[in-house]
């Protein structure tokens, strides 16, 4: 408490704040303590881009529609209740995974599914926490300090699950998916202490997408998170396959996970202290251009040492974009009609847009590992769905709110 008091000088924060970091740092422990390596558990089982693809399609299928369920049920019962689901389906995902075994690769839709309601519970409940708990002058720090507490998770779990995984063969995968289901008991724990947020009032989900028709602001927002997503949707998995491709080892991929946290630590724990509601448009712009440019660094030529630099360049590059675009929507919304009674249908629509990005940008993957060679039609679509975050700049450089102008 008192390092957090120093770090902060006179910005005020609460218990709930705290709480709520707290719970989103070990979320970004046991996920990136496993998920970094789903995805290559899965390819050692079948080795087929295809099989991956169906897997995280499922994912961003069953995320966006867990969303509009989670978001009427947080208007009827509680923000702190839907969050502690998110938590349990996503316990329910490793324990899924530990009871299939060597036979996964059967179950992908059933795994990606979970997967993709546990999501979709908890970062419905997350963000409406967020956007509840915090205010305009705490949101920079809440969203760079959540950056760096996700960046120490995302050091520590991949070397640890690495050195499990390589050292054993036999159980290793299974000690690591293990501890991922330990930390999401604690998280279900610590949401208890939560101040219980109920919500009243109609679910009007349609009228707030049909508010893109007269809120210009809010329509470009929401299509910047469709630009957002269609890169995420593609990238979330083929760079982890790529780099245990390229070394065949697990620990190689924790040490790539490692590099890219570690900078990415310095990089939100920097943006968010010293990037201003005024820096904003140019941060993203800068940050779109980072991430784009990283592409070339492999894209043609896929080696360990070409994939450690992107990790570099991404860690540099992912905080300087997202922290103030995170802050941008969170005003936006803040100043919207009916903000106060509909935020929880904010939240949903802006999740439809992003996801619908990353289920096109998954359908492409589909349709270019399908119809063309893979070798050939892989890095042309990664440069054409690479481009997404380079885009946002496009949508975000007209928004004109008192809070980012």
């Amino acid at each position: 408490m008192s390092i957090l008091r120093r770090w902060l000088g006179n910005v005020e924060f609460s218990k709930d704040l705290l709480l709520l970091l707290l719970i989103g740092g070990i979320y970004s422990l046991s996920i990136s303590l496993s998920n970094t390596f789903v995805n290559v558990y899965l390819w050692k089982q079948t080795g087929k881009y295809f099989d991956l693809a169906i897997y995280n399609l499922a994912v961003v299928v069953l995320q966006p529609l867990t969303f509009i369920v989670a978001g009427r049920w947080a208007k009827k019962i509680d923000r702190v209740t839907v969050l502690r689901m998110g938590v349990i389906f996503l316990a329910l995902f490793y324990i899924t995974v530990l009871l299939s075994k060597n036979v996964a690769q059967d179950y992908l839709i059933l795994l990606g599914g979970l997967l993709g309601i546990g999501y979709g519970f908890y970062w419905l409940a997350f963000n409406v926490l967020t956007f509840e708990i915090t205010e305009p002058e705490t949101r920079d720090f809440f969203n760079g300090f959540l950056g760096a507490l996700n960046s120490i998770g995302g050091m520590i779990g991949p070397v640890i699950a690495g050195f499990i995984i390589s050292r054993l063969v036999n159980g290793g995968y299974t000690i690591v998916f293990t501890l991922s289901l330990v930390l999401f008991a604690i998280a279900v724990v610590l949401s208890f202490r939560l101040e219980r947020r109920p919500s009243h009032g109609n679910y009007v989900m349609m009228k707030v997408l049909q508010e893109r028709k007269s809120n210009h602001n809010w329509k470009r927002i929401t299509n910047a998170h469709f630009m957002k997503g269609l890169r995420d949707g593609t990238f979330v998995f083929i760079i982890s396959v790529f780099v245990f491709i390229s070394t065949g080892s697990e620990f190689s991929l924790g040490t790539f996970s490692l590099i890219n946290s570690c900078f990415q630590f310095i990089g939100y724990t920097l943006v968010g202290k010293y990037i201003k509601w005024h820096h904003r448009k140019r941060a993203i712009l800068l940050g779109g251009l980072l991430l784009y440019v990283a592409i070339f660094l492999f894209v043609f030529d896929v080696t360990y040492p070409r994939l450690l630099i992107y990790a570099f360049t991404i860690a540099i590059a992912y905080p300087i974009l997202l922290v103030p675009l995170n802050s941008m929507t969170y005003d936006i919304i803040g100043r919207a009609w009916k903000a106060a009674e509909a935020r929880i249908e904010y939240i949903v629509v802006l999740e439809l847009f992003t996801n619908a990005g990353r289920v096109v940008s998954i359908l492409l993957f589909i349709f270019a590992i399908t119809f063309f060679n893979k070798e050939q039609s892989i890095p042309i679509l990664l440069l054409f769905i690479g481009a997404g975050h380079l885009c946002i700049s496009l949508f975000i450089r007209k928004i004109h709110t008192n809070a980012v102008e």
